[in-house]
């Protein structure tokens, strides 16, 4: 029989899942003979046999490949053969170019949460059991190839049993790089908030009863710190406010159970598919009727964030029936605690008590959070569980480093045809998160092997995310705040214009020095042209109008009634907020009252003269208010002008609040006229889209920016738009609010770069 020989070069997600453990088991079963190892590419064989045999392995590559690989492609070359006596798993080859792909890390497989909780298993009750199915991946590796020497486990030397596990390919831990027992692996420990140790014995049983209890424990996971309460105790959830400074924004829960989580919640066949998947986000779930949690957890909101247990540590926390408060590690405005020392320090005065390992952290990652859309995921954070994997892009482009935002940063570097778009950062302006940015921005290059030639930043001079790019020794390239949000959609769906996008948030910096917000552009992938937007409404106090709506609110109640709108049967107007005169001159002088476009603060204005909310505690929150409260009512289309000038379409919002006030005052229900703002500005977005469709002939509309989070106004439009059979794109890989921006930025800069 003729001998055959190749050689076989895999890239994609196939260091870390099991596949070269895979190949060595397949070459076993097709008889051919050979080696398999990592590099920094890839995986690579070589292979020897008939050709027959050699197509069959080479087929059965793909087919079935382990459950976490992802293979992006397969090249096969002839070689001469060099008489191999058999199939070998060879040492991994490092190289100076690292193009391998990390795997995310990945939630406790069935088959090690069955051991885990088995009595005669040595792995019994040992909170770090893993094998090639799961476990830690991305934020415990230091480099690449993926082996346990660049890994945060190369301290812990496997004992004679894991080594034995690890070195036999018919084992499900052969070649798993974090493969640990009680005799050789990490260890958990419990300690008070002063970091002295509690008693030996099982901590997890104990640590359970103290959260059961009423104790607040900050739980070192994956990607940093958790910390956890029980969730039907008002009085710890509430604790954990005070403490964390968080007064109304939504927690996350952990249920330890999808039972327990269908108790509370009402959970679809696609919301199922998203808490039980290997990445095991956060996933928004609407509460049943009947739900028992603490009332606190999400004030006023008929949803929870929902997520299951993903650590073996977490399985042994908590008990099938129980739901504990599982909320980033931090202060408010603070980056989730990753370090030990750094988490006694930062939490001590959170915490009651800590529950803390020894197996290192390289890279924190907060969870994910992700909610259903037209029954497919909307990504509102993309973080643990889906970082590093890549977007994959339809053009080649240079290696781009995009610095994203200020708020809800991530950045994103581009290599060949992949964008990767890194984890959850944060709002840049607290320091301790810019430094972890700075140090994410080294690690993830060195771990990609990227060399930008060219940084992309947004176009706001004073964002400290344009400053870091204007300091790198690299051409700048600035990207309009909301090209970029159509771009990272565009990049999405392989789409390269022209298209119609719809870029709805709160501010953006635009070109000509004013606050942009609402806006319709007709893009492609380096340029685009302002085809419309919202009217600019003043925001009296600058940032203050922000995080306090009443300010806009009470400017256009003066602008509408003048000095007699203190006389209207209006909330606002009937409870006027300390310093109001102040605001009001300031603005008739025009100090510091900015115009701004952003649909945000249309959303801010509307609750605020609705009574729903006059200031924030947290960013959107008079928004997402003014949301929940519509829900349930059918809205009416208020009267409401678009108007074109020069070319550009003008969205007024002035017959819509004005409607609003004579509304409130003639006892309309404020939870109507909630619904009825969000049907108006719905339908005159529409409108002002199909004008610009038909006068461009495009029939591609792109949606993306922090205000489509809002599902009521983004469900609203798309039923609207589809009706005049117009293609509406949405994100369904990176979040629309500003976690996605980088993405936009890098594929616009390295399409200008060409």
């Amino acid at each position: 029989m003729t001998n055959t020989a190749v050689h076989i070069h895999i890239t994609g997600i196939v260091q870390g899942v099991g596949f070269r453990p895979f190949v060595y088991n397949l070459a076993e079963q097709y008889g051919v003979r050979g080696w398999v190892s990592n590099n920094a590419n890839g995986v690579e064989l070589e292979l020897e046999g008939s050709q027959t045999v050699i197509d069959g392995f080479i087929a059965a590559l793909k087919h079935p490949a382990p459950p976490l690989a992802v293979i992006d492609a397969i090249t096969v070359a002839c070689r001469e053969p060099c008489g191999y006596a058999g199939f070998s798993i060879r040492p991994s080859v490092d190289g100076q170019c690292k193009t391998a792909l990390v795997s995310p890390d990945v939630a406790t497989c069935p088959n090690c949460v069955r051991e885990l909780l088995q009595p005669d298993d040595r792995r019994y009750r040992y909170p770090f059991i893993n094998c090639t199915d799961c476990g830690p991946r991305f934020t415990i590796i230091e480099d690449i190839p993926y082996d346990r020497q660049a890994t945060t486990m190369r301290r812990f030397t496997m004992c004679p049993a894991c080594q034995a596990e690890y070195d036999n390919p018919a084992n499900r831990r052969f070649h798993a790089q974090p493969n640990a027992c009680p005799v050789c692996g990490p260890a958990y420990r419990l300690l008070d908030n002063a970091g002295r140790p509690l008693s030996d014995g099982d901590i997890f049983a104990r640590a359970a009863k103290l959260i059961a209890g009423g104790s607040i424990l900050a739980v070192k996971g994956i990607g940093g710190y958790h910390l956890a309460v029980n969730a039907r105790d008002e009085a710890a959830v509430a604790r954990l406010r005070a403490r964390k400074v968080r007064e109304d924004k939504p927690f996350a829960l952990m249920a330890g159970s999808l039972a327990a989580a269908k108790a509370h919640c009402l959970v679809s066949a696609a919301e199922e598919q998203l808490l039980t998947s290997a990445a095991r986000p956060v996933v928004l779930l609407a509460k049943r009727d009947n739900c028992r949690l603490a009332g606190s957890i999400a004030p006023g909101n008929p949803y929870i964030g929902m997520m299951l247990p993903y650590t073996p540590a977490h399985y042994l926390l908590l008990g099938q029936d129980d739901i504990w408060v599982m909320t980033s590690g931090n202060s408010s405005d603070e980056p989730i605690a990753y370090q030990d020392d750094d988490a006694l320090a930062r939490l001590n005065t959170i915490a009651d008590y800590f529950l803390v390992h020894d197996r290192d952290i390289y890279c924190r990652a907060d969870d994910s959070v992700v909610r259903v859309v037209e029954e497919q995921p909307y990504f509102i954070r993309r973080s643990r569980g889906y970082v590093p994997a890549p977007v994959n892009l339809a053009r080649e482009l240079p290696p781009v480093l995009a610095v994203g935002g200020e708020l809800k940063n991530t950045f994103c570097l581009t290599r060949g045809k992949q964008a990767f778009l890194s984890a959850h950062t944060g709002d840049l302006e607290n320091l301790p998160t810019y430094q972890s940015y700075v140090e994410a921005i080294e690690h993830y290059q060195r771990l990609l092997s990227v060399t930008p030639q060219v940084v992309a930043c947004d176009l706001h001079p004073g964002y400290l995310s344009t400053k870091y790019a204007a300091a790198l020794d690299l051409p700048v390239v600035a990207v309009q705040h909301h090209h970029a949000h159509i771009a990272a959609v565009m990049a999405e769906h392989h789409l390269q214009g022209p298209v119609i996008g719809i870029a709805f948030d709160g501010t953006g910096y635009g070109p000509d020095g004013t606050l942009w917000g609402g806006e319709f552009l007709v893009a492609d992938l380096k340029e685009y042209r302002r085809a419309g937007h919202l009217a600019t409404l003043p925001l009296p106090g600058g940032a203050k109008a922000i995080r306090e709506p009443w300010r806009p609110a009470l400017w256009w109640l003066q602008e509408l009634y003048g000095q007699d709108f203190v006389n209207r049967n209006i909330p606002l107007a009937q409870a006027l907020p300390p310093g109001w005169e102040l605001v009001l001159a300031a603005a008739a002088k025009g100090i510091n009252t900015p115009l701004a476009s952003g649909a945000g603060r249309w959303f801010d204005t509307a609750a605020a003269l609705l009574g729903i909310r006059r200031t924030i505690n947290y960013e959107g929150q008079a928004a997402v208010e003014l949301e929940l409260a519509a829900q349930g009512h059918n809205g009416r289309v208020l009267p409401y002008a678009v108007s074109e000038t020069g070319g550009s379409w003008v969205l007024d919002y002035r017959p819509l609040f004005g409607a609003l006030c004579r509304e409130i005052q003639a006892g309309t229900a404020s939870a109507q006229l909630a619904a009825d703002f969000h049907t108006t500005l719905a339908a005159a977005t529409c409108e002002v889209a199909r004008h610009i469709s038909r006068a461009a002939g495009i029939r591609e509309i792109v949606l993306s920016g922090g205000v489509f989070q809002n599902i009521t106004l983004l469900q609203q439009i798309i039923g609207m738009l589809a009706q005049n059979r117009l293609t509406i794109y949405l994100h369904r890989q990176v979040p629309t609010n500003d976690g996605g921006l980088a993405l936009g930025q890098a594929v616009i800069a390295g399409e200008r770069s060409r």
